[in-house]
């Protein structure tokens, strides 16, 4: 069986982040829209309320009804003193938890080593729900072992791109990250590049157009879902929306949230629109009408569309049918999608 065929099918299109220090925003968290909750128990918490923040996490896994929700963990890394008893001491005694979420993923080891302990876990405990395992890609090397990463184990389900420790391993020294950065831009020539009143255009581009392609294909290619990481101005509703979309443009499903207001923007980025669920049930209809003529393609408003299509339109419709199915299951807050 693939790694493909074993790995759960969820949706991510909203991973909200909450702190296992902030008690009083669990609840909130339980019944909000958020696809994915993972509790925090790496940056968000300082070092003095490490075993708290554990504590609290059991507690709130065990306690709280998190109804549909994927819920996940962020352990320290393995490098620090806590990860080892982050994952034993949770997911042992939490067994609502549905995912590990490892930071600063550098090798296809680091995830072995997680996927060997969740197993260890599991067969002491005679525990039937399988834990899975995200990563964040959000160091160089990281980056630069994606590929070996994304194919290192059939547990692992999704890989996020962590811009803000990955902006401070490339040393960029950005206050605000995951936004554009001004001195990341080009001026047009010094004479034919100028407008009328003299003055050179300056374009703008993504620096980090690599590393997010990068972790794309490497999910792409191993079935994997990619997931954008933070956007941290979380008052620029606009650049959050902007932010999601050139993620999904490149092939990401779903963003992270590091504050509520922003779960309803990733959730309608990520999700079809009724332009896109019509298209798809078009296309549907005339690919099946031109198959039954013996045709392979068919022109839809002088646009040839051929078989190619109608996988994209599957995979929309598909997408589309999880969302309605998610929205409408029982303690969900009403979605501020558009599933059509």
């Amino acid at each position: 069986m693939s790694g493909r065929e074993v790995r759960a099918r969820r949706l991510q299109r909203s991973e909200l982040a909450v702190p296992a220090t902030s008690e009083r925003f669990f609840a909130k968290a339980a019944t909000g829209a958020a696809d994915v909750v993972f509790l925090d128990l790496e940056d968000a918490v300082a070092p003095a309320a490490k075993d708290q923040a554990r504590e609290n996490a059991v507690r709130a896994l065990n306690e709280l009804d998190w109804g549909p929700k994927t819920m996940a963990l962020r352990v320290n890394g393995l490098d620090t003193p806590w990860a080892l008893r982050d994952i034993v001491d949770v997911v042992s005694r939490a067994p609502r938890l549905d995912l590990v979420l490892l930071p600063k993923a550098g090798s296809a080891f680091d995830v072995r080593f997680v996927e060997q302990i969740l197993v260890l876990i599991e067969r002491e405990q005679g525990r039937e729900k399988r834990v899975g395992i995200e990563v964040l890609i959000e160091t160089a090397r990281g980056v630069a072992n994606a590929e070996e990463i994304a194919a290192s184990s059939d547990r692992l389900e999704a890989m996020i791109f962590g811009v803000g420790d990955y902006t401070v391993d490339m040393q960029t020294f950005d206050t605000v990250f995951g936004t554009p950065s001004a001195r990341y831009a080009v001026l047009t020539g010094a004479g034919a590049g100028t407008d009328e009143s003299g003055l050179r255009e300056r374009h703008w581009n993504d620096q980090w157009h690599f590393a997010m392609a990068r972790v794309a294909n490497a999910c792409r290619a191993n079935g994997l879902r990619p997931i954008d990481g933070p956007y941290t101005d979380f008052g620029d509703a606009e650049g959050y929306r902007a932010s999601a979309l050139r993620a999904a443009a490149l092939g990401f499903e779903g963003k992270w949230a590091i504050h509520p207001s922003q779960v309803a923007l990733a959730n309608e980025v990520f999700s079809p629109s009724d332009e896109q669920v019509a298209w798809a049930r078009a296309v549907n209809a005339a690919i099946r009408q031109a198959n039954a003529e013996g045709k392979g393609a068919i022109g839809i408003d002088g646009v040839l569309v051929d078989m190619a299509h109608a996988k994209q339109a599957d995979a929309i419709l598909r997408r589309a049918a999880d969302i309605a199915a998610r929205v409408g299951e029982k303690g969900v807050e009403a979605d501020r999608t558009r599933e059509g």
